[in-house]
């Protein structure tokens, strides 16, 4: 299957969604979007474009109101997801969607682009989790890649589970809950062995922490990590 989805935020308007395949948005606030799934997706052999645009001075939360669930499919295991943010002049973008699980068997990859203007402003937070309920098996790859308008901030991909350099069978992360944040001017903050807020040279910080569920890992909301708000009318969730 095939999934395409387009959301588009203007100042002064309600966002404009364009969706077929088997996801689906639907406007929950004046600057709210949840995600929403209408089929099984994805599959192994799946493929998700989603493109998020925020015009110069809108502001936009996106959010979902379950987790993903990625599974394998008959002829492959191998699902991805496009994900592209694009964030104009003034422009408040406010992401945290609930988790990717990735069932045993399922191989899924993740692309995330980000394309930042001056003056714009983003909290992307993303959370994946390796196996359901007695399940250690499956893969995750994730790309982040985002850009200023005349140089690069940040080139960072992870991967999780099965055949991953990290996989092993006494000890191995199978969770991951990072924040990308910008602008942020935080210094550099260590949370124990698995987590760690790192400050970007171009500004902004990225904050990553494994282990082996969600349950466990560090958040960046924790006492010595606090979030950092895009904006007064688009608060984060406790």
């Amino acid at each position: 299957m095939r999934t395409e989805l387009r959301i588009a935020a203007t100042a002064g308007t309600l966002p404009e969604i364009h969706a077929c395949g088997g996801l689906a948005a639907r406007r929950t606030g004046p600057h709210t979007v949840h995600l929403i799934g209408t089929a099984a997706t994805p599959l192994g052999g799946d493929e998700l474009d989603i493109s998020i645009v925020v015009g110069p001075g809108a502001r936009l939360a996106l959010r979902s109101v379950a987790a993903t669930i990625a599974l394998p499919g008959a002829a492959t295991r191998v699902s991805v997801a496009r994900w592209r943010f694009e964030i104009a002049e003034g422009g408040e973008l406010d992401v945290e969607t609930e988790p990717t699980i990735v069932a045993g068997g399922a191989d899924h990859r993740a692309v995330t682009t980000v394309l930042l203007a001056d003056g714009a402003r983003l909290r992307l937070r993303e959370r994946v989790q390796i196996g359901r309920a007695g399940e250690a098996r499956g893969a995750w790859r994730g790309d982040l890649i985002a850009d200023l308008p005349d140089l690069p901030l940040l080139r960072h991909r992870l991967e999780l589970g099965a055949h991953s350099a990290t996989d092993d069978a006494l000890s191995a992360p199978r969770a991951l809950d990072s924040e990308l944040v910008y602008p942020d001017d935080r210094p550099v903050e260590t949370f124990g062995l698995t987590a760690a807020r790192l400050p970007l040279a171009a500004g902004g910080s990225l904050f990553t922490a494994v282990g082996p569920r969600l349950s466990a890992t560090a958040s960046p909301r924790t006492p010595g990590g606090t979030a950092v708000s895009v904006s007064a009318g688009v608060q984060p969730p406790d």
